[in-house]
Formats: structure tokens, C-alpha cells, sequence
């Protein structure tokens, strides 16, 4: 069996299996690389040194990339081995790279309020606060609908990594513009945000841009974005004492291990902690 056979198959097996379609669309990729690079051969063929050579050539990539690519490839040959169409499993002493303790990179609170002074419409102020209120994914935010919002609750379900549901909320600041965002729409596009002319759904390039629009405004064009935005709001419901528990499942992370990551305090709340907790 080559290699392109045999991807074809196993996404075909996952797909029928309810892997959401970013998943099978990243896997695919990855192994199309590991096609050009090695060769449609056959997977008898595949060996570990051969894979580590293909590797090589993506070390420029983030550990965290690097991952990524090395367990789509792994699941691959994992499953091959487990439907007995691969003696030996080439990929069982193929390890990931130690992923890096970065804390990732959040807006200040100043930074916040320079991004929603230089908004100039509805849908400006209605996407930065929706996206900092919520703390949504770009994918997930990009597919809602306009029906999906409990107006009663002040919250929506989303649907995540994995096709796994979570209830994410939004506070005044949000409703009031999204409010107002939707009042002025005239069509009838389901689509939560859709593009100003001929509307349809945004894309995500086009949320993007209009993040990028928007911060080159007010002097943060390299500061911020729509996933910027998840991060400023896990730390700032950690710095006011949010549960750690409480804030994984708002962002939806599987681990706490990725949470945790947030959990950095500035220095005066340090000194704060310090003084309140330390026993003279």
C-alpha cells in the first residue's frame, strides 16, 4: 500500500468517525509533506531515520508546530499497525519535541481601551468586544449564527476543537454593541457577522483584517488579533481570581496544563499575595 493510499484511507476512516473537518484538513496536509519529501512509497518502506530526515527539514518550525506534525504522522502509522496493514510501527520511538513554557502574549488593559476608542462602527466595537468577551476561537466565532444567541442569558454554545459544545458568555459591553450592530443590518443572513457589501458570512482572513484595520488605528497593528483577544481574557479573569478550573472550561482547553500558562501575575499583585499570605 503507498503512502498517499494510505492516508486517503485513514482520514476517510476518521472522517466517518466524527473527526471535526480541521482536523482531517490539517492531517492531510501533513502528510501530503511527508509525501513530497520522502516519496509515495510504499509504507513497508517507511522507516524511522527516513521519517526523521523529513522532519529535518521543518526544524525551523515552533515545538509546538513540530508537534502538530509529528502526531499526524504517528496517528497514521499507529492505525496502520493496529488494522494489521503494517507489520512494524516506524514511528514508535519518534517523540515530540518538549513543548515551550511561554506565557502567551495578552493585551494590557490600556492597550484594551486604545483598541475600542479607535473603533468606528457597530460591527468594529460588536467584534472586538465579542471576541474579548467571549473569549471564542477565530473558527468558532466565524461559524455562528445570529439565532445561536440566548439574548435571555447573555450567552451562546460554540462549537470547538474536536466538535466538542461549550457555553462561553458575554457581559454588557458586548450585548450593547452587538445590539446595535445587528439593528442596523439589513439583510437576512444568518450569519452572526457578514461582510458590509453583498453580506454573506465573514471569512476568517476577513475578521482578521478588520482586527489588523482596526489596531493599525490606534499603534497595535503587531499587537493584536482575534486569538489575542482569548488571551487577554484568560488572564483577565485569572487575575481577578477566577478559578483555574473555571477559566479551562470557558476557553475550552482540554488540559489545565495550557491554562495554567495564564497564570502569571504582575509584579505589585505578587508583592500584593505576598504581603496578605506571609506569616512575620
Amino acid at each position: 500500500m503507498r503512502l498517499s493510499e494510505a492516508s486517503a484511507t485513514y482520514l476517510n476512516v476518521r472522517t466517518q468517525e466524527g473527526f471535526s473537518r480541521y482536523t482531517i484538513k490539517a492531517y492531510r496536509l501533513q502528510h501530503a509533506l511527508l509525501i513530497r519529501d520522502v516519496g509515495d512509497i510504499d509504507i513497508e518502506d517507511v522507516t524511522l531515520p527516513l521519517l526523521r530526515e523529513h522532519l529535518s527539514h521543518h526544524a525551523h518550525l515552533k515545538p509546538s508546530s513540530l508537534g502538530h506534525k509529528i502526531r499526524s504522522i504517528k496517528s497514521l502509522f499507529k492505525w496502520l499497525t493496529e488494522e494489521d496493514l503494517l507489520a512494524r510501527n516506524p514511528t514508535f520511538k519518534l517523540n515530540e519535541p518538549k513543548p515551550s513554557k511561554r506565557v502567551p502574549k495578552a493585551l494590557t488593559i490600556e492597550e484594551l481601551e486604545l483598541l475600542r476608542d479607535s473603533c468606528t462602527s457597530p460591527l468594529e466595537h460588536a467584534l472586538i468586544e465579542f471576541f474579548f468577551a467571549t473569549g471564542g476561537r477565530l473558527s468558532e466565532v466565524q461559524r455562528l449564527n445570529r439565532n445561536d444567541i440566548d439574548w435571555q442569558r447573555n450567552c451562546l454554545t460554540v462549537l470547538g476543537k474536536g466538535d466538542k459544545e461549550r457555553e462561553v458568555y458575554y457581559g454588557a459591553k458586548a450585548r450593547i454593541w452587538l445590539e446595535r450592530y445587528l439593528r442596523e443590518r439589513k439583510d437576512r443572513d444568518p450569519a452572526l457577522f457578514v461582510t458590509q457589501r453583498s453580506p454573506h458570512r465573514m471569512s476568517v482572513h476577513e475578521i482578521q483584517y478588520i482586527f489588523k484595520r482596526i489596531a493599525k488605528r490606534c499603534g497595535l497593528a503587531e499587537r493584536v488579533s482575534p486569538h489575542k483577544m482569548r488571551h487577554t481574557l484568560a488572564t483577565v479573569l485569572l487575575n481577578q481570581g477566577a478559578p483555574l478550573v473555571a477559566v479551562q472550561s470557558i476557553l475550552g482547553h482540554e488540559k489545565p496544563e495550557t491554562t495554567q500558562l495564564y497564570a502569571h501575575l504582575s509584579g505589585a499583585a505578587r508583592q500584593q499575595s505576598y504581603q496578605r499570605y506571609f506569616v512575620q
